[in-house]
């Protein structure tokens, strides 16, 4: 049984309390189909939220088979499901693909014949068996529904809550999304609450809860509601509520409640009576208590092939990133001639005051003229790489930041999906770096020690990638994160100091955190002597040693993905 006692939700707006649930006290039995209806704005998503655990009570207690989940702890993942109102499944993939990945992430199997009946039996009960070779992005709005549902039900959940699963449904699909809802409750003694906002099929509904501004203003049996408000029809029961303060009609049903529970224990003895409530098997029961989480690697390795599948299935990515890849070497290596030039050295000869005046002239032309080219193709790589970076990962979390909040209420490792990411992404700044050194070591040779280049350009490539992402895990929605990683990126090259040398008090403080400085100046320490001179004979910002560029991008790196790891664990619910 699911018990509600006086439970409040406040939150705090202008300096004042705000309740959005204000003392609702319910009783659910099991196998019991319940819908939460009221106004828009009553708080019924709340309310559901609350029950969930996602919103924290302010007031009043929750009880789950007389355990007190406010003392004892929330719902454990196997005991809970929860269908919210946006999709929770990847349009590229297929409806079995999203259903096994589901699968994957909240439930332990011993072996794969365990797995595929689970798999099966979800599609069997939701009615997606002959269309689970589709993707996810050419169904209908009623068989999005039923594939949110049947990602629940992997786990058998106990309690299953769904808000506003309806909505958006021609009448046809909506009713046959309730009579699927109605069959799940009379299974092993689910129950089933319905957030829904429409007022029609309430006959499927073994009771009904209205809402009216946070307050409880009705919970009975769907054939009282009509008589209860006085209305003729259910329609009329929304402008009726409008008639009177919520606060008078949460004092009127305090009055009634006990004749109204009465009439709904008796209606439940007689679909008892007549086998409509059909016991759960005790191996039900205890299978379902003995459910276990995956491993941390289990979940990781679901997520990481997961994520390749949906990468190479998003025609618009690959393409992208094969154009990233081959463009922005192409760009660099049209400037690479200017940096292949010869620098004369001095004449060891004694020469007369006006032949050195000339050799200095010449010699000074040399260096201005290949010192700046290769100083700014080492910034021109840096940046372009860390372009990148952000183009890598300024969305991956925030671009699915509602499925990712739902696969960790449902028991997915914070952990094991920031690992997924970091593998994820780990090959794209690879490849992409190796690349772009090898490619344009080969049209221009890097006059310095290659290997130290190419690694600097990993890091630039990975610390750029790495601050993305934790701006990603930070930012409610990808359109921030994309914008605010661009802006980062922007900024690289003139707060480097590699094109103008910046005043020392701006540098001192700028300076720890652009990565673009560190890869630059860590490639200019890998040139030879002569070339090193070169570049130090145009630019005035001063070079920091090899060791330190290194342990910087490090550090860049390292802080980007504890920030990750922070905002990752941090609930971001709408």
């Amino acid at each position: 049984m699911l018990e509600l006692q006086e439970v409040s939700f406040t939150i705090r707006k202008d300096g004042d309390d705000v309740p959005l649930v204000d003392r609702v006290s319910i009783r659910v039995p099991k196998g019991h189909f319940m819908a939460i209806v009221g106004p828009s704005g009553c708080g019924k998503t709340t309310l559901l939220k609350t029950i969930a655990g996602l919103n924290p009570e302010s007031a009043g207690a929750l009880f789950w088979d007389s355990r007190n989940l406010s003392e004892d702890g929330d719902f454990s993942p196997s005991e809970i499901g929860y269908v919210p109102q946006f999709s929770i499944a990847y349009d590229p993939l297929t409806v079995d693909e999203s259903v096994e990945a589901a699968t994957r992430l909240r439930v332990r199997c011993r072996d794969t014949a365990e797995l595929d009946q689970r798999i099966d039996q979800v599609l069997e009960e939701t009615g997606l068996g002959p269309i689970s070779d589709r993707q996810v992005k050419v169904l209908s709005g009623g068989q999005k529904r039923r594939l949110g549902l049947a990602m629940e039900l992997v786990s058998d959940p106990k309690l299953l809550l769904c808000d506003e699963v309806t909505s958006g449904l021609d009448p046809r699909s909506e009713r046959e999304i309730v009579r699927l809802l109605h069959d799940l409750s009379r299974k092993d003694g689910r129950i089933v609450l319905s957030v829904t906002h429409s007022l029609a099929h309430l006959e499927l509904y073994d009771s009904i809860l209205v809402l009216h501004e946070g307050r409880l203003a009705f919970h009975g049996p769907p054939e009282q509601l009509t008589h209860y408000f006085s209305v003729s029809d259910t329609e009329e029961v929304y402008p009726r509520l409008a008639t009177q303060p919520s606060e008078r009609w949460h004092n009127s049903w305090q009055k009634h409640r006990e004749s109204y529970q009465k009439m709904m224990e008796k209606n439940r003895a007689l679909l008892v009576a007549s086998g409509d409530f059909p016991t759960p098997p005790a191996e039900a029961i205890e299978e379902s208590e003995t459910l276990r989480l995956p491993g941390f690697f289990s979940q990781f390795a679901t997520l990481l092939s997961r994520r390749w599948r949906i990468f190479f299935r998003d025609r618009g990515q690959v393409f992208l990133q094969l154009a990233i890849i081959v463009c922005f070497p192409i760009l660099v290596t049209i400037f690479s001639d200017k940096a292949s030039g010869n620098i004369r050295r001095f004449s060891d000869t004694r020469q007369s005051e006006r032949a050195e005046i000339e050799e200095k002239i010449l010699v000074s032309s040399d260096q201005a003229k290949v010192g700046s080219a290769i100083s700014g193709i080492i910034m021109f790589q840096v940046v372009l790489l860390s372009l990148m970076g952000s183009n890598n990962s300024a969305r991956e979390i925030a671009g699915e930041r509602p499925i990712y909040e739902k696969e960790k209420f449902g028991g997915l490792r914070p952990s094991a999906y920031l690992a997924s990411k970091v593998a994820f992404l780990a090959c794209l700044v690879i490849g992409q770096s190796l690349w772009m050194a090898f490619f344009v070591n080969f049209f221009g040779t890097f006059r310095g020690d290659f290997i130290q280049h190419a690694g600097f350009l990993l890091l630039v490539n990975a610390a750029m990638t790495a601050v993305c992402l934790a701006i990603s895990s930070l930012m409610r929605t990808a359109e921030q994160a994309s914008l605010l990683s661009i802006y980062l990126v922007g900024f690289q090259l003139p707060l480097s100091g590699a094109v103008l040398a910046l005043p020392e008090n701006i540098e001192a403080f700028t300076r720890p955190f652009i990565s673009a400085y560190w890869a630059w100046s860590g490639s200019v320490e890998a040139l030879q002597p002569q070339v090193y001179n070169a570049v130090k004979s145009v630019i005035d910002t001063s070079l920091s040693a090899r060791e330190i560029c290194f342990y910087a991008l490090g550090a860049h790196i390292a802080v980007a993905l504890i920030a990750t790891w922070a905002g990752a664990r941090r609930p971001q619910w709408d």
